[in-house]
């Protein structure tokens, strides 16, 4: 993400953000993931936020880097014991055969359509042969700013696969949900996993 005014909402906002998800305990979601992945296995938390995801990653033994373009949010991640955290964004996914798993919920909407074949073409390069990528965005169409001037971009379900073949994964099933966020509205999303 290169949006300058996404990232300096998050950098204001980074305690509201972080009280958003306060469990103890990964999600159904997040805990499936990590279920599924090797002893050991290394993740990329793309889009980390605060380290929520991260933090449970590293308790069940995953070794996890950690990626924010938000300086605030790397300072909460990297704080936390286990989790290597560096302030990057989308364009900086590097390496060829190196992650067991890569964690990209709700971080990847905030890119434009347009670069996301290139960034999904980079996460693909950069997981191990069967590795496991996770993406979570909001369900919908077009681009739009939120009320907080956050850019989103809006896919759906038949979309969302299309890109993903396109870049060379194999898409399991969806989840669905009705959330509300940071700015205070409800909205539909969608996640999946899909294997390289």
């Amino acid at each position: 993400m290169t949006d300058r005014q996404t990232i300096d909402v998050y950098d204001a906002r980074v305690q509201d953000y972080a009280k958003l998800e306060p469990s103890d305990t990964p999600s159904d979601t997040l805990a499936t993931f990590i279920a599924a992945l090797p002893d050991g296995a290394r993740v990329l938390d793309l889009g980390c936020g605060p380290g929520t995801s991260a933090r449970h990653m590293v308790r069940a033994g995953c070794v996890v880097d950690a990626l924010d373009a938000s300086a605030e949010m790397i300072g909460l991640a990297s704080a936390i014991e286990g989790v290597t955290a560096r302030q990057a964004s989308f364009d900086e996914i590097r390496g060829t055969h190196i992650y067991d798993g890569v964690w990209a919920n709700f971080s990847l909407l905030h890119a434009p359509r347009a670069d996301m074949p290139r960034h999904l073409r980079a996460i693909h390069e950069a997981l191990k042969p069967g590795g496991l990528f996770h993406i979570a965005v909001k369900e919908g169409t077009g681009e739009a700013r939120d009320s907080l001037g956050r850019h989103y971009t809006y896919y759906t379900e038949d979309e969302l696969t299309a890109r993903l073949q396109d870049a060379g994964f194999s898409v399991g099933p969806y989840r669905r949900g009705r959330d509300k966020g940071l700015s205070g509205t409800d909205e539909n999303w969608i996640s999946v996993t899909a294997h390289a």
